[in-house]
């Protein structure tokens, strides 16, 4: 009986392992393969016109002007955009967090209700909030006797603009993270800072937010390697535009992929983003604070 009980832990991880392999490990191997190759649609349908080409898929790509453009605007993304979600979630939370009434329910629902929202309907409604000559932001902004901002039509402000859409959509998440850890935090701690005479502004700082700190790390990383893979919002809300100037990395390598069908190339562009993933978040990991027991 004893061996047959050793097994149990492989029975149940099997299948989730089985569907791992199978869909991302094997994958990610043929796609590195891919990325040393000349590999189109030609060589998809016959194999023998794939050519080995060595590393030339990856010097080609850091001397193409587009990718290097997508690599500048992915990372002005990553950093408005990483600390203005982090500040915004946290902060939405704190406040609900500290509300008892049924209305900060339904503001839970209401800040939560855009990160399940189809980007689709996202971008049809923001598209019409951005319309420089009719849009509600033009608009309002006209009663303060501010001309009309090219939303989507000038390189710098069409990025910010879709920063603060994405912000917009992040928060949700990010929250519901939030909220759980500061529930999670317990009364007693509370209660004692409040028998030491210790106002708000020192609850927050000296026992909130240093027993935030793990949830704070987790939503962190994960923060950003949502944000270093920055799709959604310029493939549907601009393709890239104007001028190339908000693609991102993971756009360019769509656009490689499947619009122009470089799949060698692509590839090649899928993995330089990988390593840049793995080394943003190895920094994060060695730059992070010791833990400090409360």
């Amino acid at each position: 009986m004893k061996p047959f009980k050793k097994r149990h832990p492989f029975l149940f991880i099997g299948p989730a392992v089985a569907l791992l392999t199978l869909f991302s490990l094997i994958p990610i191997v043929v796609a590195f393969v891919i990325s040393f190759t000349d590999m189109n649609l030609k060589g998809l349908a016959d194999w023998s016109a794939i050519g080995f080409v060595g590393l030339e898929n990856y010097k080609e790509l850091f001397s193409d002007s587009t990718f290097l453009k997508s690599i500048f605007n992915t990372f002005f993304y990553v950093i408005i955009g990483v600390p203005l979600v982090i500040i915004c979630s946290l902060s939405v939370a704190l406040l609900l967090n500290y509300g008892t009434g049924k209305i900060f329910n339904t503001f839970r629902a209401v800040y939560y209700m855009p990160s399940i929202t189809n980007i689709i309907a996202v971008a049809v409604i923001w598209g019409y909030l951005y319309n420089t000559e009719y849009g509600l932001f033009n608009y309002l902004l006209s009663f303060l006797s501010v001309e009309n901002i090219p939303w989507l039509e000038e390189p710098t402000i069409a990025k910010i603009s879709l920063i603060i859409l994405a912000v917009w959509k992040g928060i949700g998440i990010n929250m519901i993270i939030f909220l759980a850890a500061l529930q999670g935090i317990p009364k007693s701690y509370y209660e004692a800072a409040e028998m030491d005479g210790a106002n708000r502004f020192q609850v927050l700082f000296q026992i909130t937010l240093p027993l935030l700190r793990y949830a704070t790390f987790f939503v962190t990383v994960t923060t950003l390697i949502g944000w270093m893979q920055f799709f959604e919002e310029p493939f549907v809300m601009t393709d890239g535009g104007p001028l190339d100037g908000t693609i991102s990395v993971a756009l360019f390598i769509y656009e490689e992929g499947f619009r122009f069908s470089e799949f060698g190339y692509a590839a090649a562009g899928s993995f330089v983003l990988f390593a840049m993933i793995i080394l943003v978040t190895m920094i994060q990991f060695k730059f992070r604070k010791t833990d400090t027991e409360y």
